[in-house]
């Protein structure tokens, strides 16, 4: 295989795979356009930073094989063709392109989708048709562990009979890989819309779960929990992210959108009490598990909406942390978190768009932003980081 860090932006699936968007430029390129594209989304809202920190990229080894999570889908390249393993099609949907050379994760994926693609193919086995709803073989999801080098496994499936699953697992152990797989799952799938959804988990061999740590915390990942798709990267966006708060020691924190709570755990090493808000109870569950894991007995955790558990809790926070989803923050949360008066919010964004949007109805309501900086933790992609702080105007 070519040497892709001297071609730089050069894949071999880039002419029918949309993963990646800016192939052919040099990394400096791309975080120009990545930049551009923060400062004119803040512009459009008349937002302007006390202190802009500019755009932080990836060190260069962590620009490549950086994604500890793969979702894989079968399907077939042209209608009736041959089972395809990997990523849709750029402007279609319905067609399927097989990514065993992507450069986006560890070149073990990309064994372990040539394998199972070649498995399927000699077995005979069909992809399910969105159409038919007919066919056995819908998913491959692979996880590691990238400060453990532990690998989990799962192929998702309908409950169509004739998977041979021995044979899978034992091929599976056949491939010369430079991590240790930990589990074997099979996840079975008979709802009709076209997305992963775990109907019963059957564990082949192994376990459940993975192993990694943040920051020095450790953590255990389940099938289909949320975790940070770049550990190298995350690290460095929460560590300046929480140093900017002034001091947090022995006072209350709030993390809201807290995920698996490593935001929460990291807070929990000096606050007095941290209290994580998030919807997905799945996450909540292993934000539990992982406090308790890292002997933290000063985290609380909470599923629901923000806004609807704030409106319950009679607790006030001296600090507050937001990291939510792509679609921003709704602004009954905005105005209900301004009700606090907290001199201090971080607000980490996945989505550059919203965070203006947010940062707008915060600065309406009597906040400035102190400082702003973006990230790119995912390189080759259209997706921006960024970490802002505001301030109460006294």
């Amino acid at each position: 295989m070519a040497d892709f860090k001297a071609c730089e932006g050069i894949c071999p699936h880039d002419e029918f795979c949309g993963g990646c968007v800016y192939q052919g430029m040099t990394y400096e390129e791309q975080l120009a356009v990545k930049e551009k594209e923060v400062l004119g989304l803040l512009e459009e809202k008349n937002i302007v930073p006390e202190v802009y920190g500019g755009i932080e990229g990836c060190p260069e080894e962590n620009r490549y094989r950086y994604r500890n999570k793969m979702e894989y889908t079968f399907g077939d390249f042209v209608k009736d063709g041959p089972i395809c393993l990997g990523m849709h099609k750029k402007k279609n949907f319905m067609s399927i392109v097989t990514v065993d050379q992507c450069q986006l994760v560890d070149e073990d994926y990309n064994k372990i989708l040539r394998f199972t693609l070649d498995f399927a193919s000699e077995k005979g086995y069909r992809h399910y048709n969105k159409k038919s709803h007919k066919g056995l073989l819908r998913n491959l999801l692979i996880r590691k562990g990238v400060r453990t080098k532990e690998l989990l496994i799962n192929i998702i499936t309908s409950t169509e009979e004739g998977f041979d699953e021995e044979a899978f697992v034992k091929g599976l152990h056949s491939l010369e890989l430079d991590n240790e797989i930990v589990g074997i799952l099979r996840t079975f799938n008979d709802n009709l819309a076209d997305k992963v959804t775990c109907e019963k988990l059957k564990v082949l061999e192994g376990r459940d779960y993975y192993m990694d740590e943040i920051l020095g915390l450790k953590f255990k990942v389940s099938a289909f929990s949320f975790f940070q798709t770049n550990v190298d990267a995350v690290e460095r966006l929460y560590s300046q992210a929480i140093n900017l708060i002034d001091d947090f020691s022995g006072k209350v924190a709030f993390d809201l959108y807290c995920g698996t709570g490593t935001i929460s755990q990291v807070l929990a090493l000096k606050a007095k009490e941290v209290i994580g808000v998030e919807i997905v109870e799945e996450a909540v569950e292993a934000a539990k598990v992982n406090a308790s894991l890292n002997g933290l007995d000063n985290c609380r955790f909470i599923a629901g909406d923000v806004f609807e558990v704030l409106e319950k809790t009679a607790d006030k926070p001296d600090v507050i942390v937001v990291d939510p989803p792509r679609v921003g923050m709704s602004l009954k949360a905005v105005d209900k978190i301004v009700s606090y008066g907290v001199d201090q919010i971080v607000y980490v964004s996945c989505n550059p768009k919203t965070l203006a949007i947010n940062l707008q109805q915060y600065e309406y309501n009597g906040y400035r932003v102190k400082y702003l900086k973006a990230f790119d933790n995912f390189s080759w992609t259209k997706h921006i980081e960024c970490i802002a702080l505001l301030e109460k105007v006294k």
